[in-house]
């Protein structure tokens, strides 16, 4: 049987379940969610639903969801820890013959706590037995939010989070279209950052994209905007075309 038609029992999937609409899953990570023993799904907080369970809400029936709180801090010591931790909790029901599917907002490999997971399961269960299933990124949603290319013909596009802006204001001379995650907390910075060189017009924010009642979408930003939004926040900035040469 193809590891992908259903969740095979002793495997571990890491599942991108996409921006947060339930139907922007694709059909393989539904199948895997339908099928899986065991789901384990992030969260940020012991309060809040995790945001990948509200999209695939419609799918669980008989599943055993696990819903562990991670940090989310620079705290490496204490990271490592916790995905450990899970770590040893997927191999354990994997080794005991259950399926294993671990759920995670937009993509597994894209700025992902898929990624910490998948690091420490592999000193733990055989290659053949972990698998990567991608999903829909907040960028791919944010760009068809507002229907415009990301790239074409010869553009560089660089993605990366709005943490260090000299960064930033690096990035902007190396590219034809820059994204940025992480945006909320930065946000009255980065928009003084591109008011300075005249993006400001060329700049657009989209929050919690294709999250039922959060979606904020602002096609152009100004300078009188919040000085911070949620965590959640994409900001594309398209700087002009490359073109052939």
């Amino acid at each position: 049987m193809n590891c992908f038609e259903r969740a095979l029992p002793g495997h571990f999937y890491a599942v991108g379940v996409g921006p947060g609409a339930p139907d922007l899953l694709t059909l393989r990570a539904a199948r895997l969610v339908e099928t899986a023993d065991v789901i384990i799904a992030p969260r940020s907080n012991k309060s809040d639903e995790s945001l990948a369970v509200t999209a695939i809400r419609p799918l669980l029936d008989k599943q055993e969801l696990i819903e562990n709180s991670y940090p989310m801090e620079r705290n490496q010591a204490a990271t490592r820890q916790c995905w450990a931790d899970a770590a040893d909790l997927a191999a354990t029901r994997c080794k005991q013959g259950q399926s294993v599917v671990q759920i995670t907002i937009g993509d597994p490999l894209f700025y992902s706590t898929s990624a910490y997971l998948l690091e420490a399961l592999a000193e733990l269960l055989p290659t053949e037995q972990i698998h990567v299933v991608p999903g829909i990124s907040a960028m791919q949603a944010a760009a068809a939010r507002f229907g415009t290319p990301l790239t074409i013909q010869d553009d560089r596009l660089i993605l990366m989070p709005a943490v260090r802006l000299e960064q930033v204001e690096e990035a902007l001379t190396r590219c034809e279209t820059l994204v940025l995650y992480k945006v909320g907390p930065r946000l009255k910075e980065l928009t003084a950052l591109l008011a300075g060189h005249g993006l400001l017009e060329r700049a657009r924010l989209v929050c919690h994209v294709e999250q039922e009642g959060r979606e904020v979408i602002i096609s152009r930003l100004t300078s009188n905007l919040p000085e911070a939004m949620g965590y959640m926040s994409t900001v594309i900035v398209q700087l002009g075309r490359k073109g052939w040469e």
